[in-house]
């Protein structure tokens, strides 16, 4: 299948966005940020060249000053808390989870309330009160408290659901984990950012696209890049910073 054929379903969705006076919302959400890396520096450059929002999930335990002089000349990106050291508490046999039972409640919540002033010390008004799950997972029992320690919204992965927050979801994911560990095949992307759109036409979340810069291979690079080249500036798609899809869904 040639490149053209690949990307044509996405034309044809958003020819029909065209034809029934509405704009697509897509938002970049990039994983495990902790400080710069030439990997960073590509996403930054790549974002940066097309004018694209980019919220960096930033695992607040490792970072400091230097993520903060690397963002100072890059306006478009903005941080969330990703967890607290993104750490594994589940048991053997059980999937990834740093926010669920396997701690008393009382002290997970106290450090993400850690995680959310080191960041807001760090990065000021750049920091939204958003909760990114590592691993897209966190235990019903902790969403009640995140409001009360200062978070205004959270983001996992998949369709969102009645929460005592706001939820902004990423829903395609480029990587491959449980296969070949690079991009996925760029066919299967687009299927999933058309079945999305066709969700968010009838009401459903915008179209979040998951990156997780420090594992991208050349082929997630030119799959990013093919797909701002498309969107951007097309007459029924708008690239939107995570603070107005929070504030959207109020």
């Amino acid at each position: 299948m040639s490149e053209s054929q690949i990307w044509q379903p996405l034309l044809y969705e958003l020819a029909r966005w065209e034809r029934a006076g509405r704009k697509a919302d897509f938002w970049l959400r990039d994983d495990d940020a902790v400080e710069p890396t030439t990997a960073l520096d590509r996403l930054l450059a790549l974002t940066e060249k097309y004018g694209v929002p980019a919220t960096l999930a930033v695992i607040p335990a490792f970072t400091g000053a230097d993520l903060v002089e690397r963002l100072a000349d890059a306006p478009h990106v903005t941080v969330a808390v990703h967890g607290w050291s993104h750490e594994n508490h589940a048991a053997a046999g059980e999937k990834k989870q740093e926010l669920g039972r396997h701690r008393d409640r009382d002290i997970v919540l106290d450090e993400l309330s850690q995680g959310l002033a080191h960041m807001g010390r760090l990065h000021g008004p750049r920091l939204v009160p958003l909760l990114v799950a590592p691993w897209n997972r966190i235990d019903s029992a902790l969403i009640a408290g995140l409001v009360p320690i200062g978070f205004e919204a959270l983001s996992v992965f998949g369709a969102s659901k009645p929460a005592a927050l706001q939820m902004v979801n990423s829903n395609v994911d480029l990587m491959d984990w449980h296969g070949t560990g690079g991009c996925r095949d760029h066919g299967a992307l687009v299927g999933d950012i058309v079945a999305q759109l066709s969700r968010s036409l009838d009401g459903g979340d915008a179209v979040g696209i998951l990156t997780h810069h420090l594992v991208h291979d050349e082929a997630a690079w030119l799959f990013l890049a093919r797909l701002f080249e498309i969107t951007v500036g097309h007459s029924s798609c708008r690239w939107r910073g995570v603070r107005e899809l929070i504030a959207r869904t109020r």
